[in-house]
């Protein structure tokens, strides 16, 4: 596996080899680390800047630390893994692909995700997100599994202006602040089996965790209300 020290190589050097299998140490704050990656497996050590994934078109990006603001913008393809935390707007305007976070998010984590035919954005986050998750949501999956359990699962506004895709969210609690033009629901055992264990399963898998930890509790599930005006001047997906 070639190792490539940003501090000495830089973004170049790591794109001289970036559709192989690299491990990229030294990361401090270096942003568009993996932009368009198409092909190929990058381990970083180190915490990474913005914009790490964005346009993400394929290739697989595991983290070993933080990512900073804008992780995953625009991504198409993919997996982006984070084993801690993510800043503000992550995976913004994501059109396919998996990103798994182990920690919290910031703000507006999955604004605007989408979907499209078989093209499905996936967002898994393991701890906690601040407000406006899901913000103008068209399309996919967020799951949000809080697994410390040590504040609420969500800030205020969740899914605000969503019109397709759905959030689940490890609880029983439904989000503060939440649009009359929602609607929450548990989720059941057809629902759970099909859609939330294989994804969480996954998820666990990456970061060695107990996948039965990660589903235990129930789950709810914030949707658009369908008879609610603004979601009629949208097509389905």
């Amino acid at each position: 596996m070639k190792v490539v020290d940003i501090r000495k190589d830089g973004i170049d050097g790591i794109r001289k080899h970036e559709n192989k299998e690299i491990t990229v140490t030294g990361c401090l704050g270096e942003r568009y680390i993996g932009c368009g990656m198409k092909d190929g497996v990058m381990h970083i050590e180190g915490t990474p800047g913005n914009a790490i994934a964005s346009y993400l078109d394929g290739g697989s990006i595991y983290v070993d630390g933080n990512v900073q603001d804008a992780a995953a913008d625009t991504m198409n393809a993919g997996l982006l893994a984070v084993n801690g935390s993510a800043g503000d707007a992550l995976a913004y305007g994501m059109r396919g692909g998996r990103v798994y976070i182990r920690g919290d998010a910031g703000y507006r984590a999955g604004v605007h995700m989408k979907a499209y035919e078989d093209r499905k954005s996936i967002l898994v986050i393991g701890g906690r997100t601040g407000s406006f998750l899901g913000e103008y949501l068209a399309g996919g999956i967020i799951i949000v599994l809080n697994l410390d359990e040590e504040k609420d699962i969500t800030g205020y506004f969740c899914g605000n202006g969503m019109y397709a895709g759905t959030i689940y969210l490890r609880t029983q609690r439904p989000p503060v602040n939440l649009s009359d033009k929602l609607i929450t629901r548990k989720v059941g055992k057809e629902e759970m089996e099909s859609v939330i264990r294989p994804l969480v399963t996954d998820f666990a898998s990456v970061f060695s965790l107990s996948a039965a930890k990660c589903l235990e509790g129930g789950f709810m599930a914030v949707e658009a209300d369908k008879s609610k005006s603004y979601s009629q001047l949208y097509a389905a997906v």
